[in-house]
């Protein structure tokens, strides 16, 4: 076993070297390094107790208790370090007594193993600092628009083409509205910043002339933009695309799904019921009533997002190249020409 430094992991990483987070499954869900994988050396129910013994007893009962519970789970865990291939880190929160004892068990078994000084508490801190500092390198290219337009969808046609796009609604696990985590696992603040860097940091490695994003506000669900991204957002080259309202709600109704969350989709609407007419709300919620989600989606495009996406608009220091069309795929269509050949164009429409 050998310990390493951060920026020794993150070389090994980039190297091909696996890393291990050892902590319990809650803490590997809530956050963690990107490209990292669970190998848990306690539950989080095991966690919880040793915890309790350590408040209320004494630390040496809490060692003893750990000892005790991880001795019988040795073979397992070697059996699963054993699959993995090439070099190895491992690391905990503090680089503490969980690392330690997994990589000394898995360098005694033979296993080339590297331990993480200061485990991913030194890795969130590295975080903060990174992008407290950041600027990124390339313009933003913002693709902006209405409710439903089908923004998201466009991102990920160009993303699997090659194009360098920065997926803000996947790293916060939320799409940009108020019903933005039905269907979804919402990233934490840690959870989405080391994302977030992680991505940057393989985007811009690769010296594109511009960085697409979705027109998003400051708050995606739970997680907050860093400033750098929210004035490189507002300074961007924005393309704004315009879709006819009944393609923008089958683009709602496919991706919401909201059939299938029925619940969480009433909850939500009654979070922004006071912000809405008080005849257009109960329009909704009699649609919601009768089950009629085209007509949930259509009153609330009326009502609620298009005022709120006026105001929305006057963020951005450009005027924008407007892009209609009848669909998502004649809004790719269009969008490809202008990035093939694009040089910061002026306000047009095409």
């Amino acid at each position: 076993m050998q310990d390493i430094s951060l920026e020794q992991c993150l070389e090994k990483r980039a190297a091909g070297a696996m890393l291990v987070d050892v902590r319990s499954p809650g803490e590997y869900a809530e956050f963690t390094i990107p490209g990292s994988i669970n190998i848990p050396l306690f539950t989080d129910e095991e966690r919880a107790e040793i915890g309790t013994i350590y408040k209320q007893v004494s630390v040496e009962a809490a060692k003893e208790r750990g000892l005790a519970i991880a001795s019988a789970k040795l073979p397992a865990l070697y059996a699963q370090f054993r699959e993995l291939k090439g070099p190895v880190v491992i690391y905990c929160w503090r680089g503490g007594m969980r690392s330690r004892t997994m990589a000394t068990v898995m360098s005694l078994m033979g296993l080339k193993t590297f331990r993480l000084l200061g485990g991913i508490r030194s890795y969130r801190r590295w975080v903060q600092s990174a992008l407290a500092e950041y600027r990124l390198q390339a313009p933003c290219i913002v693709l902006a628009g209405h409710t439903g337009t089908g923004k998201t969808q466009l991102l990920q046609r160009l993303r699997e083409d090659g194009y360098p796009v920065l997926d803000l609604e996947g790293l916060a696990g939320h799409r940009g509205s108020i019903f933005g985590h039905i269907g979804l696992e919402p990233s934490n603040q840690k959870k989405f910043e080391a994302l977030l860097l992680d991505e940057l940091l393989k985007l811009e490695a690769k010296k594109r002339p511009y960085l697409l994003i979705e027109g998003e506000s400051r708050r995606i669900g739970k997680v907050v933009l860093p400033e750098f991204l929210v004035q490189a957002k507002r300074a961007g080259t924005v393309f704004t695309v315009r879709m006819p309202v009944q393609e923008r709600v089958r683009n709602l109704m496919a991706d919401y799904q909201p059939e299938q969350h029925a619940e969480k989709v009433k909850e939500s609407f009654e979070q922004i019921r006071r912000r809405m007419h008080t005849p257009a709300a109960r329009e909704v919620e009699s649609a919601l009533e009768d089950g009629r989600y085209d007509d949930v989606a259509a009153l609330l495009l009326e009502y609620y997002y298009d005022p709120r996406y006026e105001h929305a608009a006057l963020q951005y220091d450009r005027e924008p190249i407007v892009i209609d069309a009848a669909d998502v795929n004649e809004a790719y269509a269009k969008v490809v020409p202008l990035l093939r050949g694009w040089n910061v164009p002026q306000a047009r429409s095409v």
